[in-house]
C-alpha cells in the first residue's frame, strides 16, 4: 500500500511511518454526503423494510425464545465470510450438548463464541451503551480459547503492533491496506465512539454504514475484526430502537456479495466512495429485512400450528408446552439436559418427549440407547433456510408477491 493508491477524495490520511511503511488513518466521521431523491427514496425503502421487521418482531409470542435462531444465522454467516464455516444444525446441536474442557477446538466452537458475544452484547446495552469498553468484552468472548496463532492469545485487548489487510501469505510491504497503527487506536476509538452518540442528523441505518466501514478501517484487533465489525450494526440499530429485536442477519448479504463488499470497503478508503458503500448497504438492509420478516412469519405460524394441538390434546404431559418452546429456541433437545436445566424429574420430560414424537414433531437423533438426543426437523428447516432467493439489486416484493 502506498499513497499512490489514494485519491485527493479520501477520507483520511495514508503516511509513512517510523518503521518505513505506509498505514492509513481515517478521518473522523461523519463524511459529506450529499442527497438526491434516489437516494433518499432508497433510505426511505429500506428504512421502511426495517420497520415492518421490527413490527413483525413485536408481535412474536414468545420472543426472548425465537430470536436465537436469528443470532445463530448472524453468527454462523458473518464467521463464514472469514472461512469459518459451520450450519444450523451443528450449531444447534452444539449449543444442546455438554462439553468438557480440553474438547476439542471446532468452527463450531468458534461460531457459537460469536452468538455468545452477540447475546452478551444485546444484554449489556441496557447498562452499557456500545463504546470501546463494549467491544472489548464482546471480543474477549469472541476469541475465547479458539483456534490460531499470536493473534489469538490476547482476546479482549486492542493491538500493539501493525496488521494489515491483503491476499493470503502477503507481508506487511505487499498489503492491500493497512489501517492505523496502534498508537493511534485510543484517539481513532475515541472519535468513533463520539460519533455513535453524537447529535447527527443523518438516518440511522445511514451512520451504520458509515460506523461498519470506520470501524473497519481502524481494526483495532489483531483477529476477529471482521466479525465484531458486523456485530456491531446489530447492536446499533437495536440501541437506536430501529429494531425491537435482533432479527436482521445483514451479513448473509455480505456474504453472497462478498467480492463487493470488499471491494466498497476499500473504495471508501481510496477514492471517498461513500455513496457508493451507503447505497450497497442499504440494499443489503432493505433485502434482509424483508427476508427476515417472512422468516418470522413463518415461524410464527408453526409456533402456532404446534401450540393448536396441546390445546387438541385430551392428556397432555405437563412438560410439553416447556419443550415446545425450548425447540424454537434450538430444535435439539436432550431429555437429561432438559430435565435438569427446568429442575423436573428425568420421566417428566420423557412422557412429553413421547407426546412430540407421537405427534411427528421430535424424531431421535443419535441412534443410541443412552444419552440420546432428539431433533425437531421442521422446526430446523425452517431455522436453516432464507425465505427469499432474490438478488440483491431487486427491489423487495409486493405483498401480492409475497404469498
Amino acid at each position: 500500500m502506498t499513497p499512490n493508491s489514494f485519491t485527493a477524495n479520501s477520507p483520511g490520511s495514508c503516511r509513512r511511518t517510523l518503521e518505513g511503511y505506509y498505514a492509513f488513518t481515517p478521518a473522523p466521521l461523519p463524511p459529506q454526503l450529499p442527497l438526491d431523491w434516489d437516494l433518499i427514496r432508497l433510505i426511505s425503502e429500506a428504512d421502511q423494510a426495517v420497520g415492518e421487521l421490527s413490527g413483525a418482531g413485536q408481535l412474536l409470542p414468545n420472543p426472548h425464545l425465537l430470536i436465537r435462531p436469528y443470532l445463530r444465522r448472524e453468527a454462523i454467516l458473518s464467521s463464514r465470510i472469514e472461512d469459518t464455516h459451520a450450519d444450523m444444525g451443528q450449531l444447534a446441536l452444539f449449543e444442546e450438548q455438554d462439553h468438557e474442557e480440553g474438547d476439542p477446538i471446532t468452527d463450531v466452537r468458534e461460531v457459537a463464541n460469536y452468538v455468545r458475544a452477540l447475546e452478551h452484547g444485546l444484554s449489556r446495552l441496557s447498562d452499557l451503551p456500545i463504546s470501546t469498553r463494549l467491544i472489548k468484552e464482546l471480543h474477549e468472548i469472541l476469541l475465547r480459547n479458539v483456534r490460531g496463532g499470536e493473534s489469538t492469545k490476547t482476546p479482549g485487548e486492542f493491538r500493539r503492533s501493525q496488521n494489515w489487510i491483503g491476499p493470503k501469505g502477503c507481508t506487511l510491504s505487499e498489503a492491500t491496506f493497512v489501517p492505523p497503527t496502534h498508537h493511534e487506536l485510543g484517539q481513532c476509538l475515541g472519535e468513533l465512539e463520539k460519533f455513535i452518540h453524537g447529535d447527527h442528523p443523518e438516518p440511522s441505518l445511514v451512520k451504520a454504514a458509515f460506523i461498519h466501514y470506520q470501524f473497519e478501517a481502524i481494526h483495532p484487533f489483531l483477529d476477529g475484526n471482521g466479525r465484531i465489525g458486523r456485530l456491531l450494526i446489530t447492536l446499533y440499530l437495536c440501541q437506536q430502537r430501529c429494531l425491537s429485536q435482533p432479527l436482521l442477519y445483514l451479513s448473509g448479504f455480505f456474504d453472497e456479495t462478498r467480492d463487493e463488499y470488499y471491494r466498497l470497503l476499500l473504495a471508501v478508503s481510496q477514492k471517498g466512495a461513500w455513496r457508493e458503500w451507503v447505497e450497497y448497504f442499504l440494499r443489503g438492509v432493505r433485502l434482509q429485512a424483508t427476508r427476515a420478516r417472512l422468516d418470522t412469519q413463518k415461524i410464527q405460524e408453526r409456533y402456532e400450528y404446534y401450540q393448536a394441538l396441546l390445546k387438541q390434546g385430551k392428556r397432555v404431559p405437563q412438560e410439553s408446552a416447556r419443550i415446545l418452546d425450548h425447540l424454537f429456541a434450538n430444535p435439539y433437545l436432550s431429555i437429561a439436559r432438559h430435565a435438569k436445566r427446568v429442575n423436573v424429574t428425568y420421566p417428566v420430560v420423557q412422557r412429553a418427549v413421547d407426546f412430540w414424537e407421537e405427534h411427528q414433531l421430535l424424531v431421535e437423533a443419535t441412534g443410541q440407547r443412552r444419552n440420546r438426543i432428539f431433533v425437531a426437523p421442521d422446526i430446523l428447516r425452517i431455522m436453516a433456510s432464507p425465505s427469499l432467493p432474490i438478488h440483491a439489486n431487486e427491489p423487495p416484493p409486493t405483498h401480492a408477491e409475497e404469498s
